[in-house]
């Protein structure tokens, strides 16, 4: 369960959360044709800028993640609210290709520092073992990220152009997202190691060579995910119609992934908590290749049980990357390892966009076979990790 007397912290965490998702990550989809036209450049190069963003992230999610460990979230969320403000002022000012790839690398920095891993790592940091419930409440909140921020982005660039709705992102993260941060709990002395208890596999303590394993396994799962999820937020339309639906059905498809998500999380919030994350992420994991498979056999009258399939299964994944470092690893060190672990998960997601883009042009609705194959084996990772115990009734806590 949830510690008592941490709703506050969850709903400022998640309205924070919310805004740093819409304002970064859902901006391209809204802005990127208008920033092309009026700096002179390609739709895809604005993209390729995303990208880089996407990329300087993941290099700095250790190196984040370590500072949360030493001193909280509390002090480097605020930090990151300030950078996001800096990085959408920049892009608002840009004038050409290298002051967009540099607001972006901007943006980049503090995506790196302020998204999900780094305030799982903050809950984390103040509630050790006992987080799961707060990291899937503030998913919970930040899953209507795109619902609001697709509108508010369209809605600015119509009434102050797209430069002005960049200004207006930032100046919310000055108005809004610090002083939200800002009301975190601060974080007590860092641990020291060897007041943790090391987490247990099958009764024992795992071997230096076992957990190098299990983190394998568990960055694997993580890229394979994300480039999935990334995949699909980018192409689902064009796939859906590929597969023989009209585009009606295909965006009326898509629209049900966000619903489907949040479902998804209510449902890890609601019966799964009371099981094993492990449990859990399996179950969420066959939800993209089962949705495929009645795809590919039924057709686009089944568009819509893919999407509720791959929504929800994605929903719970995204809580799964919160929790099960937690429970495999212990909360020693967490905010570090979320940060190694998430770096070949960023690099997959900024590489998705143009990878699946050109399995989709040579082989159509066939590119399904790519992404139900790359879940089949995340899930066949996720079946070979050692089911974790950590010490007597840790797991049960959270």
């Amino acid at each position: 369960m949830a510690i008592p007397g941490n709703a506050a912290t969850i709903a400022a965490l998640g309205t924070a959360q919310t805004l740093a998702w819409a304002s970064t990550y859902y901006l391209p989809a809204m802005l990127a044709a208008p920033m092309a036209r009026d700096l002179g450049v390609s739709t895809p190069t604005v993209f390729a800028a995303f990208s880089l963003a996407l990329v300087v992230s993941a290099v700095v999610g250790p190196w984040s993640g370590r500072a949360i460990d030493r001193h909280g979230g509390r002090p480097v969320l605020m930090g990151t609210s300030l950078l996001f403000a800096l990085g959408l002022a920049a892009l608002g000012t840009s004038q050409g290709v290298w002051s967009l790839f540099a607001a972006w690398a901007l943006i980049g920095l503090a995506m790196g520092s302020g998204l999900y891993e780094a305030a799982f790592s903050a809950l984390v940091r103040l509630y050790g073992q006992g987080s799961r419930s707060a990291i899937t409440g503030i998913t919970l909140i930040a899953g209507f990220a795109s619902t609001v921020g697709w509108p508010l982005s369209t809605l600015l660039e119509a009434q102050i152009g797209w430069r002005g709705a960049c200004f207006a992102w930032a100046g919310l993260h000055l108005v809004l997202g610090l002083p939200l941060n800002a009301a975190l709990p601060r974080a007590g002395v860092a641990q020291q190691p060897h007041q943790t208890p090391p987490t247990k596999v099958d009764g024992k303590a795992p071997s230096a060579n076992r957990v190098k394993v299990t983190s394998t396994l568990l960055a694997f799962v993580f890229a394979v995910t994300w480039f999935i999820s990334t995949a699909m937020a980018t192409h689902l339309p064009a796939l859906l119609q590929a597969s023989g639906a009209s585009l009606a059905v295909a965006v009326g498809v898509g629209a049900l992934i966000g619903p489907a998500q949040v479902a998804g999380r209510l449902l890890e919030f609601g019966f799964l908590r009371h099981v094993h994350p492990l449990l859990s992420a399996r179950l969420a994991a066959m939800g993209h290749p089962l949705g495929v498979a009645a795809l590919l056999i039924a057709g686009p009258v089944v568009a819509p049980l893919f999407a509720v399939l791959h929504g929800a299964g994605n929903g719970i994944l995204t809580i799964a990357k919160g929790t099960l470092p937690l429970v495999l690893f212990g909360p020693q060190g967490y905010g570090m390892r979320q940060g190694w672990l998430m770096l070949p998960a960023r690099v997959a997601q900024a590489m998705a966009p143009f990878l699946f883009g050109m399995a989709l042009v040579q082989w159509g609705s066939g590119a399904l076979w790519l992404s139900a194959g790359l879940g089949a084996l995340a899930l066949l990772a996720l079946m070979v990790l050692p089911h974790a115990r950590t010490t007597e009734g840790q797991v049960k806590s959270t």
